[in-house]
C-alpha cells in the first residue's frame, strides 16, 4: 500500500472513532419513567421540618402503598386501547371512563387509609398544621376554600369515587407540595373542603383522602 494511501485510510479510521465517540457522549439521555417509585425520588425541599427518624419511618408507610397504587394504575392503563393523535373529546372521554371503571373494579375493596396510611395520617396532618399555621397560613387557607367552599360529606365523596365533574380543582399552594411525599405525575394533591384529596388524574378517581386536614 502506498504511503499516500495509507493516510487516507488512518484519517478516515480516525474520523469513524471521533463520531462513534460523539454520539455515544452527545446522545441526550433517556427520560427517567414516570411510573418509578415515590420512595427512590429526588428529595425535595423541606419546608417544614426537619423530619424525626420515626416520622420518616411513618411516611415511608405511604410512600410503599403509593408504589403499589402506581403499579396497578401502570398496568391498567398500558391494556387500555392506545388513542389516536388526534383523538376527539368524546374518544378522550370515553377512554378516561373505562380506565376509572377498571381500576375501582381492581380497588372494589379500597377505604380510606390504604394509601395515606394509620401512620402517615397524623404526621401529614402535623405537617399542614404547621404550614397553615405560620405567618401566611390564614391568606393560603382562605385561597383554598375561596377556590372550592364545599361540603366533601354533602358530596358524598368516597375512596375509589369519581371525583365529581362540577367541582373545580383547587390550586395547591407550593409550600403543601413541597412538604408533602413526593408524587408522580398521575396522582395529585387536591383539596376538597378541608379535606386532602389524592387524586389519580388519568382515571378521575379518589384514590384516597384524610378528611378535616386543613386546620381549624
Amino acid at each position: 500500500m502506498s504511503t499516500a494511501r495509507s493516510v487516507v485510510v488512518t484519517l478516515v479510521a480516525a474520523a469513524t472513532l471521533a463520531l462513534a465517540a460523539c454520539t455515544g457522549h452527545d446522545s441526550p439521555a433517556a427520560s427517567p419513567a414516570t411510573s418509578a417509585s415515590p420512595a427512590s425520588a429526588p428529595a425535595t425541599e423541606r419546608v417544614v421540618g426537619p423530619l424525626t427518624p420515626d416520622e420518616a419511618q411513618a411516611l415511608s408507610t405511604m410512600n410503599d402503598r403509593l408504589k403499589e397504587y402506581i403499579d396497578l394504575h401502570v398496568k391498567i392503563e398500558r391494556s387500555l386501547p392506545s388513542l389516536p393523535k388526534d383523538a376527539a373529546p368524546e374518544q378522550i372521554d370515553k377512554n378516561q371512563r373505562a380506565f376509572e371503571a377498571l381500576m375501582r373494579e381492581a380497588r372494589a375493596s379500597a377505604k380510606p387509609g390504604d394509601i395515606f396510611t394509620p401512620e402517615a395520617r397524623p404526621i401529614i396532618k402535623r405537617l399542614l398544621a404547621t404550614i397553615f399555621g405560620g405567618p401566611d397560613g390564614q391568606q393560603l387557607k382562605a385561597s383554598i376554600m375561596d377556590e372550592n367552599p364545599v361540603d366533601p360529606v354533602a358530596l358524598k365523596l368516597a375512596v375509589n369515587g369519581r371525583y365529581p365533574d362540577s367541582v373545580p380543582l383547587a390550586t395547591i399552594p407550593p409550600q403543601v407540595l413541597q412538604t408533602l411525599p413526593k408524587l408522580t405525575e398521575d396522582l395529585e394533591y387536591r383539596f376538597v373542603g378541608d379535606w386532602l384529596i389524592l387524586l389519580d388524574t388519568h382515571a378521575h378517581v379518589i384514590a384516597d383522602f384524610i378528611d378535616n386536614a386543613l386546620p381549624k
